[in-house]
């Protein structure tokens, strides 16, 4: 039988392409774009990731989810200082959600609070993203637009707790294979990683809305 981690992965590509591929992501790697895009994109962020960290404590538990509740994971800490680097001392009181953001984490904590499973599959399409892919927007906004390296301003990026990425990544999958759930559960899971990787790119198509580029 194929491993869970190989189904989601494949099942779920092209929905994942998409993303990977949108004109504003195509735009801000490509070095198009200016901080206040950046900027305004790791304020979606920010909220996406509150609502996944939110309910992490009361998920710990969950004979589904609690195994992928990792601690050396979360990323609102870091998401914060870069806020404060981007926009001052001052962010939290001027964060602003896209609808379609606001869109994504309501079906989040809906998951959350009603379906562990499917907060598994949200889980899995934000975190291992952005400690694998992530690090190409890492790189480019470093060398863009001046950050230090790894420091404020691109510390999202940074998984200071996990020292070696490829070893946690054997580890996660190794997760995905042994979750808790029978076949009917992790089909459904499959469909909500693909929903995940589309209300991603509509927040994406949001931003290239906001932020278009002269023709």
């Amino acid at each position: 039988m194929e491993p869970f981690s190989t189904l989601i992965r494949t099942a779920s590509r092209e929905q994942h392409d998409e993303a990977k591929t949108s004109p504003f992501m195509g735009n801000l790697v490509g070095g198009r774009l200016d901080v206040p895009a950046y900027a305004r994109y790791t304020e979606q962020l920010w909220f996406v990731y509150e609502a996944l960290e939110s309910a992490a404590e009361r998920l710990a538990t969950d004979p589904v989810a609690g195994p992928f509740v990792r601690p050396e994971l979360f990323r609102l800490e870091a998401l914060g200082r870069d806020l404060a680097h981007l926009r001052g001392d001052g962010w939290r009181e001027g964060l602003s959600a896209l609808p379609e953001a606001l869109t994504y984490t309501d079906r989040i904590r809906e998951c959350a609070e009603s379906w562990p499973s499917g907060y598994v599959a949200h889980h899995y399409t934000r975190y291992l993203g952005d400690l694998a892919g992530g690090q190409i927007i890492r790189d480019r906004a470093e060398r863009t637009w001046g950050f230090a390296r790894k420091g404020d301003g691109v510390r999202f990026y940074v998984f200071e707790q996990i020292s070696n990425p490829a070893a946690f990544k054997q580890t996660y999958h190794k997760l995905l294979d042994e979750v808790a759930a029978d076949e009917v559960a992790r089909q459904r899971i499959v469909a909500e990683c693909r929903n995940a990787f589309e209300l991603n790119t509509e927040v994406f198509r949001a931003l290239d809305k906001e932020f278009p580029l002269s023709a």
